[in-house]
């Protein structure tokens, strides 16, 4: 086999769904990179850039020559959808032309960058192979969107998710348990089920915030707004997430709360299993020692 040009400027980071997948990394770091809880992207050399047009076709034909059995490819860094419908499209045909056994192409997003993507450009995209969009909405809070500095509203973010939907591509969002703190908690639980019920995604997960190199970044996020953060124990976080369950009413979405920052794991399709799930919380909520957690270690925070 040849050398292969395929390249990635680490950390690499993918959802959890794309562990089979080939990762083409169109882009590097993130195009906003102001989020007060992602460390994702915040090292030297993951300053937000594109990566040239001539190496990411080097790449796929490569991969076409040799990867003839790869079915999924998934587009890092963490928003290749920043880049313009123009270039986008010319990666899916060449994908398509070079690796015609792939089925899925996959992509993070943030939702500001769809703002200027209409409904028929989005569906040019899915009919050249763009299946599924990974958006980590975080919260449909405002007070907390904007305490996070995510760089969105409750609205935008509905908007992007039904122009998605609209289009026929999946979306696959993510809300972040605890991102509120103590003092926000209900209104993130239930603004967020709101903006879930409004949106209606396919699929639909909960994370755990987690706080690796300290919260003093994530406070002041909050203090500007006038605000104060309270991190709060697993207890509190159980209880958060039974509000938010609670409050979803879903039609047909795939949930899960199984990322490695989740100490309790619920699979579930809403709302079918919506008081299945409800019941599992309230275990782990009444009797944690009962409720099957990941043991603390793993995840100490």
């Amino acid at each position: 086999m040849n050398h292969s040009p395929i390249t990635y400027i680490e950390p690499l980071f993918r959802p959890p769904s794309e562990a089979r997948s080939l990762i083409f990394q169109v882009t590097n770091g993130c195009s906003w990179n102001k989020c007060t809880y992602c460390d994702m992207y915040t090292q030297p050399q993951k300053k937000f850039s594109l990566k040239p047009d001539t190496d990411v076709e080097a790449e796929i034909v490569w991969a076409g020559q040799y990867l003839q059995e790869v079915r999924r490819v998934f587009l890092a860094d963490g928003d290749a959808m920043s880049l313009s419908t123009r270039r986008l499209l010319r990666i899916l045909e060449l994908i398509r032309q070079h690796l015609p056994n792939v089925s899925r192409v996959s992509s993070y997003c943030s939702s500001f960058n769809l703002h200027n993507k209409s409904v028929e450009e989005l569906k040019t995209l899915h009919e050249a192979g763009l299946k599924l969009i990974y958006m980590g909405a975080e919260s449909g809070d405002d007070f907390v969107l904007k305490s996070i500095q995510k760089g969105d509203t409750f609205d935008g973010t509905v908007e992007a998710l039904n122009r998605l939907r609209d289009a026929g591509i999946q979306r696959s969002v993510m809300i972040i348990n605890g991102v509120g703190g103590k003092h926000y908690s209900e209104q993130h639980a239930l603004n967020s089920a709101r903006l879930a019920n409004a949106t209606q995604p396919e699929f639909l997960s909960s994370l755990v915030i987690n706080h690796p190199h300290g919260q003093d970044r994530f406070r002041a996020g909050y203090a500007e707004q006038g605000g104060i953060y309270e991190h709060m124990d697993q207890h509190a976080r159980f209880q958060e997430l039974r509000t938010f369950v609670g409050a979803l009413a879903l039609e047909k979405t795939i949930f899960r709360s199984d990322h490695a920052s989740n100490q309790l794991v619920l699979k579930g399709t809403l709302g079918k299993d919506k008081e299945a799930l409800l019941a599992q919380i309230d275990t782990a909520i009444a009797a944690p020692d009962q409720a099957g957690l990941r043991p603390v270690w793993i995840r100490p925070f």
